[in-house]
């Protein structure tokens, strides 16, 4: 409770300090240091559940908080801690309104921390309609560039209209169970008709859009390409996670004793969304593009983890949202150095500026999977998961494992452009000794949790 009223606070102070401070760089040290504390208040809240306190179920049930969903709310704190001393100073370039955006980045804390803990259809949608909306701002912040006004539009149309079909699967819902709580949901004496089988398919479709999953990602290459990049890296990685989260638990703790109806509709997502997702990136000239594209194939990944329904499940989600999210977020860090986001503007980044072609290259390793990073057993988490349920899904196992191998073409691309070809790359902005110090922290980070990924369970209570 502590994290969920600290986040939303902080979003408001942020709000207040934008009417008084002009300083933008004043922005980024009160949000590093809001961040911290955010962090400090998670592991307090997270100390208390490991010692054996009991945790308390608020506003009537509606939300309840575990290991799991404090565990993860930490980690995605500190992650959204590490963006901002990564991506601080490009934040502060996108527009005029700096304290702003770091509001709508706490506020989009607060709509995780919903999702990580709800234990009500009502929750859940106030999360996801929290978690969305500082998105649909954010999206559209550059007003010099009409790729963002038009990522937003389109975001924002997109958007309401999956909330409209999350809508009608909770009345569905409401109507077979006669509740919105998900604890008193009982499918054994009420029986699985179309009813409450059309409510779970609606709500599968509405977070399929809200995660990228395909066929419902359509909108993600326009609206992560024409976003800030500052604001594209953010979207893609912490609030991607909150939602995996969110489906995870709905889907494994209220419907995973009904799987026989809704598996194979999932798993059907799933292959779509690996195959469109790794074999549209292959094509792409733009490395931010590319990203985009990328983010679609690691969301069928993150699909193993829902369509697991066993508690691996939900330590590879754990694993795969914090390897991805690190990498992705160090990935676009190195990319806003650059004045030119395509190939070409990689040519010769490892003679120039190796440390920036060196941690480029750890977290390229760690998006394909590659052993020793933490990619690698983000994706065998997840794929043990599923191999765990039986032998019904093999086949989808070994159509991933192909897509992985795909995806390792276009993510060495870049490598090779660093590596092997000629030119002179041209900086955006000067890279401090802080920047090299956070993006060698992150690529730390990654090869930690692809040496030792106890690491990141420890914290977890079976």
């Amino acid at each position: 409770m502590k994290p969920l009223i600290a986040s939303a606070l902080f979003g408001v102070i942020m709000m207040f300090a934008a009417l008084s401070v002009k300083e933008k760089k004043t922005f980024t040290l009160l949000a590093t240091l809001l961040l911290a504390v955010l962090t400090g208040v998670n592991i307090y809240e997270l100390v208390h559940i490991m010692n054996g306190e009991i945790p308390e179920a608020l506003f009537n049930g509606m939300l309840k908080y575990g290991s799991f969903s404090i565990w993860f709310n930490t980690l995605m704190t500190g992650i959204a801690l590490l963006y901002v001393l990564l991506c601080g100073k490009h934040i502060e370039k996108v527009g005029q309104h700096t304290g702003e955006y770091y509001a709508l980045i706490f506020f989009i804390l607060c709509g995780g921390n919903l999702l990580s803990g709800y234990s009500n259809l009502l929750i859940l949608f106030l999360g996801i309609e929290i978690i969305s909306i500082p998105q649909y701002i954010l999206a559209g912040s550059d007003k010099r560039n009409l790729k963002s006004s038009e990522a937003s539009l389109k975001y924002f149309l997109m958007g309401s209209f999956s909330t409209g079909i999350l809508l009608m699967g909770i009345a569905l819902l409401y109507g077979a169970m006669g509740t919105f709580d998900v604890a008193k949901f009982n499918f054994m004496e009420h029986s699985v008709d179309a009813m409450s089988l059309g409510g779970i398919l609606l709500i599968m479709v509405a977070l399929g859009f809200k995660v990228s999953a395909a066929p419902m990602h359509f909108w993600t290459p326009d609206v992560y390409d024409g976003a800030p990049t500052p604001f594209t890296a953010i979207m893609a990685t912490i609030v991607k996670a909150a939602l995996f989260v969110a489906f995870l638990r709905l889907f494994s703790e209220t419907f995973g004793g009904i799987n026989q109806h809704w598996t194979l509709v999932l798993a059907i997502i799933t292959a779509l969304t690996l195959f469109i997702g790794n074999i549209t990136a292959v094509f792409q000239q733009s490395v931010k593009r590319m990203l985009a594209y990328s983010s679609i194939a690691q969301a069928g990944f993150m699909l193993f983890a829902v369509l697991a329904v066993n508690a691996t499940g939900f330590k590879g989600i754990i694993i795969y949202a914090v390897a991805y999210s690190v990498a992705t977020i160090g990935m676009f860090a190195v990319l806003m150095k650059l004045k030119d986001y395509t190939y070409d503007g990689f040519n010769g980044l490892g003679k120039k500026h190796p440390l920036l072609a060196f941690t480029a290259t750890i977290f390229l390793l760690s998006l394909a999977g590659i052993p020793l990073t933490g990619g690698f057993f983000a994706k065998y988490f997840v794929l043990t998961a599923v191999l765990e349920q039986g032998t019904g899904m093999m086949w989808l196992v070994i159509f991933a494992l192909l897509m992985a191998a795909i995806s390792a073409y276009y993510y060495f691309k870049v490598l090779m452009a660093m590596y092997f070809k000629k030119g002179e790359p041209e900086l955006a902005m000067e890279v401090t000794a802080g920047d090299k110090f956070f993006l060698g922290l992150a690529a730390a980070i990654i090869i930690v949790i692809g040496v030792a990924p106890d690491i990141l369970l420890a914290w977890l209570k079976n």
